[in-house]
């Protein structure tokens, strides 16, 4: 049997929609590795995918499907085929909808695969059923809003445009985890004497890299700008010509920086006056500095404002006017590659929808009125906030249940009948990279095993057992990635029917960087002040916490999300669930290196090991990386401790702004 190499993409929620090497005998996957020739990542592959052969064949993978024969949760199913399986959702599923409506019915998803047609496709069966609508804000939704609303949908820096600059703010950004092949680039820029300088929560996994960090207390990075803003007008740093020419309001906004002084900033922030005042002056001096700006300052009920305020920072002194100089972290590109809308279909729905925010899934799993729950590509039980909640949600018994999955997670644990999911390489898709410009389609590359399936050829089998005759449900995965790329978008313009030919075929393109000379908003100019915002004039947004500490969770270069819970040969370089504290906070506890700890709020208690680091920030507590349940210590994880609110912009997530307090466990002597 003969072996060869395949290109693929990195399925996985990350903004670099890595390429992949796939060694194939087109039975099975031998080997992934990077592929050098894909135009953003250049060979590059995280630790999580350099045996992602092994995730692909696991002898724990779901390969037929079940239902439940035990009480949910209990993990107890056994095998039914796949007639039986879709007669039971779709008998269930119609007679909901005849006996209480469609609006009963609810499904979940989120970026359990970052592809665009399997990963998009269900909305499409829901729209169509009339069952209730999911809004998606669990992840960056308010740093995207905040970003909007400064500049609209101008794009930002690609990261391959950081090579120009000339000086790395990594604003809250944990690259190493996140943005690994640009992280290339810092180092790179750090051997020619560029400064990196971290400001973060917990600087611990960036502080290698950087020449310097800086802690910062959750949630006040927009004090943090607006004192740095103020230090640039008050010694002449600020481009006023600049920002009078291409903003609006600038003077308006000028007048409310004298207060905003380093020495206001510093009990807010917890940075030391001078030290802002000498971070200013070195970005004021800097020619193309280049703000790095990740999502976990965003993810708080200040966080739309917070990213008003340093984007309007990575334009104060003109950087936007010089390669490699303005901010990099939203999308790099202006409009869409791919029209989302031809596989979601909201086009099908033909009254208006029930809406429920996947942050505040919890209370919706509670209510009488949800009686079905789909999920695919998603993990809720684990992943979305206030879970002890969910989990009651989920345990319901008249909550019908049906979960598209490879492994028992979580969630799937929960469910009336378990469907088996494909991998990546077993089916066809394209993707776009959200932290890049570049186009990419993946064909199918080996067979799905025994009885997985493909969300696609899943949604198909549903839409067909509810009697839906639609042409969009008799189309195969392979004619719906044709149809998708040869459609044009004002963004990929630029390619030629040659060029889509390629790329239905398995080619990656880079697509041209946004032009941040011109401003995309409805008078070619920038906003200071935003007149359509409840919140007009920018400022910074204070909240208090009864609770001392302020939990934030950092994602982990082992394991991002859930998506690699049963991935066994990472979970032991993640560690224990383990809660990082300031030496001052752990000592004013009498909490020790290695004690095993309570986090506690209103919602939940959640047992850890301790962490103490003098790279975190006083006052905030990070828990890192994810665990499953069976994992945690007391049956619960991080997102116990997460209220359900949401952010001044972009209905986001808000689980980086949740107080608690700790305190040792004392356990039994044996």
């Amino acid at each position: 049997m003969s072996i060869y190499q395949k290109k693929s993409i990195c399925p996985y929620d990350c903004p670099s929609a890595c390429g992949l090497l796939i060694t194939t005998d087109g039975k099975r996957v031998l080997k992934v590795d990077g592929d050098p020739e894909h135009p953003a990542s250049l060979g590059v592959l995280c630790r999580k995918m350099r045996r992602y052969e092994e995730d692909v064949h696991s002898p724990e993978r779901i390969l037929t499907p079940l239902k439940r024969t035990g009480p949910k949760g209990s993990g107890a199913f056994a095998p039914i085929s796949w007639e039986e399986a879709v007669s039971r959702i779709t008998d269930r599923w119609q007679t909901l909808i005849r006996t209480y409506g469609p609006e009963t019915i609810a499904y979940c998803y989120y970026s359990g695969v970052m592809s665009s047609i399997q990963r998009h496709c269900c909305e499409a069966l829901f729209h169509r059923m009339g069952a209730c609508e999911l809004v998606k804000t669990l992840c960056s939704s308010a740093k995207g809003a905040g970003y909007v609303s400064v500049v609209g949908n101008t794009g930002c820096l690609d990261p391959r445009e950081l090579k120009d600059s000339d000086l790395y703010l990594v604003w809250g950004s944990q690259m190493i985890a996140t943005r690994l092949p640009a992280l290339k680039t810092l180092t790179n820029g750090k051997k020619s004497e560029k400064k990196i300088i971290q400001i973060e929560v917990y600087g611990e996994p960036m502080a290698g890299y950087c020449d310097e960090t800086i802690l910062i207390r959750p949630g006040a990075d927009g004090a943090l700008a607006l004192a740095m803003m103020q230090v640039l007008v008050q010694e002449g740093l600020a481009d006023e010509a600049y920002l009078r020419e291409n903003g609006n309001g600038y003077d308006e906004f000028r007048k409310t920086l004298p207060p905003c002084t380093p020495e206001w900033a510093e009990p807010i922030t917890g940075v030391p006056a001078e030290t802002i005042r000498r971070l200013a002056r070195l970005y004021g001096n800097a020619k193309a500095p280049a703000i790095i700006l990740g999502s976990g300052n965003s993810r708080h009920r200040n966080g739309g404002m917070t990213v008003r305020l340093i984007t309007i920072l990575s334009l104060f002194t003109g950087a936007w006017k010089h390669p490699g100089g303005g901010l990099c972290g939203a999308a790099p590109f202006s409009g869409s590659y791919i029209d989302n809308t031809r596989i979601q279909r909201p086009d099908f729905r033909k009254t208006p929808a029930r809406r429920i925010n996947i942050n505040q899934l919890a209370s919706a799993l509670n209510e009488t009125p949800l009686r079905s729950l789909y999920v695919c590509g998603a993990n809720p039980a684990n992943s979305v906030s206030d879970q002890k909640a969910i989990l009651k949600g989920l345990a319901r018994e008249d909550l019908f249940t049906v979960v598209h999955e490879r492994f028992l997670t979580d969630t799937a644990r929960f469910a009336d009948i378990i469907l088996p999911a494909s991998f990546s390489v077993e089916q066809s898709d394209c993707y776009t990279a959200y932290g890049y410009c570049t186009l990419a389609a993946a064909p199918k590359i080996i067979d799905p095993p025994k009885e997985a399936r493909s969300n696609w050829d899943t949604v198909k089998l549903l839409a067909a057992g509810m009697g839906y005759e639609d042409a969009y449900f008799k189309r195969t995965e392979e004619e719906m990635l044709e149809r998708i790329l040869k459609k044009e978008t004002p963004a990929s313009a630029c390619l030629s029917d040659a060029d889509r030919d390629m790329l239905i075929k398995g080619a990656a393109f880079s697509m041209p960087c946004s032009d941040r000379r011109t401003f995309h908003t409805e008078n070619g100019r920038f906003f200071f002040i935003n007149p359509t915002l409840e919140e007009a004039v920018p400022r910074y947004l204070p909240f208090e916490e009864e609770l001392p500490l302020r939990l934030v969770s950092v994602p982990s270069a082992c394991t991002l999300n859930t998506v690699f819970q049963f991935n066994g040969r990472l979970e032991p370089e993640n560690g224990p669930l383990t809660l990082i504290l300031n030496p001052e906070d752990a000592a004013e506890r009498d909490i020790r290196e290695g004690d095993r700890i309570l986090a506690y709020n209103d919602l939940a208690e959640v047992e850890f090991y301790a962490h103490i680091s003098p790279r975190i920030a006083k006052g905030a507590a990070a828990s890192v990386g994810t665990r499953g349940i069976s994992q945690s210590l007391n049956g619960l994880t991080a997102n116990a401790l997460h209220h359900a609110r949401l952010s001044d912009l972009g209905e986001a997530t808000t689980m980086n702004d949740n107080g608690i307090e700790v305190r040792r466990v004392h356990l039994p002597q044996p």
